[in-house]
Parts: structure tokens; sequence; C-alpha cells
């Protein structure tokens, strides 16, 4: 898909989020705004996928798994957007007994939703059960997982980590959202991660960058990732973006991780963020 074409579809996915915290009274807009761009690049033009015969065992498809949960708001709009459900159901984000929770779960059946996810540091586990999966199944496609860098706190992630390196998991590409900031302020303040990039090559992973909020560049680090992919490494995408992006009173603060904006604030991002695949 053309690059402008993918920016579009981005910048209604912002829109998206904004109504959908705004609506709910509650939700994640700071990461989920940082993530927009890479999440429309991956869905709509980089892996290989059939929304509409949708199965959690995921066969004969690339598969994807959120594990820092709580930015559900633009999973769920990527999604409605590439077809999985009607882009009309956003309207229903966090409402008692509606599939689209504040945390994704396949409880009530939602498509594209393979997992339960936002108890932080298990997605990076189960994405490599899934590689192996398809592994032993002589599937030749690929898993995909994005984990928030304050997530890397939990230990879980270092275990399954040093597992995908020394197992040699190479169809499994995972992507860090490298915001350095978390929900009580930046990463560094709250525990650092020092140099993550060497940190990752020396459990055996193969290392890319990119800017997570310049479509050219996550098209063209996610192509580049799938084409390494099979050359017995993992691959960890370190994917700097910043919380909140599109909004300017939302970005360079943590503060905006877990808070709605008031009616106010709502009409002023949306000022902001182009309307151009049509609000919901």
């Amino acid at each position: 898909m053309e690059i402008n074409k993918l920016q579009d579809i981005a910048a209604q996915v912002r829109r998206d989020i904004i109504r959908m915290v705004h609506g709910a009274k509650s939700g994640h807009p700071g990461g989920s705004l940082g993530c927009a761009d890479f999440l429309t690049a991956l869905y709509f033009d980089v892996m290989e996928i059939d929304p509409e015969h949708f199965t959690r065992e995921g066969n004969g498809e690339d598969m994807f798994f959120l594990s820092n949960g709580h930015i559900s708001p633009v999973l769920y709009s990527v999604m409605a957007r590439r077809g999985y459900f009607p882009v009309s159901e956003l309207a229903t984000f966090r409402k008692l007994g509606t599939r689209l929770q504040g945390h994704p779960t396949p409880v009530e059946g939602l498509p594209g939703i393979r997992v339960a996810s936002g108890s932080l540091g298990q997605g990076l586990s189960v994405s490599i059960g899934a590689a192996l999966a398809k592994k032993a199944n002589q599937d030749k496609h690929l898993v995909y997982v994005l984990t928030g860098d304050g997530e890397l706190e939990e230990g879980q992630n270092w275990e399954a980590l040093m597992f995908a390196g020394s197992k040699h998991v190479d169809n499994l590409i995972v992507t860090v959202d490298y915001n350095k900031k978390q929900i009580d302020g930046s990463t560094d303040s709250v525990m650092s991660l020092g140099n993550l990039r060497a940190k990752l090559q020396a459990f055996q992973w193969m290392v890319l960058e990119m800017n997570g909020n310049d479509m050219k560049s996550c098209v063209q680090t996610l192509k580049l990732a799938k084409m390494l992919a099979g050359n017995q490494k993992p691959i960890a995408i370190l994917m700097k973006t910043e919380m909140g992006q599109g909004v300017d009173f939302m970005m360079g603060t943590h503060k905006w991780h877990g808070t709605p904006p008031n009616d106010e604030q709502a009409a002023a991002a949306l000022a902001q963020l182009p309307e151009t695949l049509g609000d919901y």
C-alpha cells in the first residue's frame, strides 16, 4: 500500500483512539497514539492475514500478539479498519459486557484476539510458543509481538528472551515500543534498561532499530525484518516512539499513559487529527 494511504489510515486510527477513550472515560491514549503508525503498517502492508476467516490457531497466516494489552484502543481501531469486525463496534469500547474490553480477551469471541493480554510480561512467552507451533506444523508464516519498554522490567521477559535466542526461534519478530516512559515516569528513573541493544544481542538476537512515528521507516524496517527471518536468530526491533504522538499536549510526558481526555481536551485533540476515513 502507498505510504500516503497508510498515513491516512493511521491518522484516522488516532482519531478513533481519542474518541474511544473519551467516550469510555477511561483507557490508555498515550501509548496507543504512539503505536498507530506501527500497527497500521503491520496490519495493512506487512503481515499475511485473512481477517474474514480468522481462527485462533492462526494456521497458514502470520500472527500478532499485543503483550502490552493496555494499549488496546489502537489495536481495536486497526483491526476494525482492517475488517476483523464492524467499525461501528468501536463505540462499545470498555462498556460492560461488550467484546472490546480495556485489555483484549478472546472470551467473547472477538476476531483478531488469540489470547488475553494486559498482565504485563507474558506476551513474549506466548508468542514463542506460537512460533514453535508453526515450526512443528511446517508453517512458514511469522509471529509478531509488541511489548512495551517498561514492560521489560518483568522478569519473565528475560527468561523468554534467553530461551528464544538459545533455541533459534527465528520465525519470531519482537518489537519493543521504546518510548522510554511508563505510568510512573521515565523508564530510566523507574528502572533503567541500560544498553538494551547490547543486552538483546548478548541473548543471541538480531537487533534492528526504527522510527515508529514515521510510516516509511515502519514499512521498510518491518519488511527488512521479514526478509531476515529464518536465519537462526529471533529478531528484535527497537521502535522509537513518542507517547501521545499527534496531539501536542499529550506528547513529551508520561501523564497520558492512562488518563482519558475530558470534553475540552478531546475536542482540542481531534482538532489536530484529520478525519480521513470517516468517524465511527
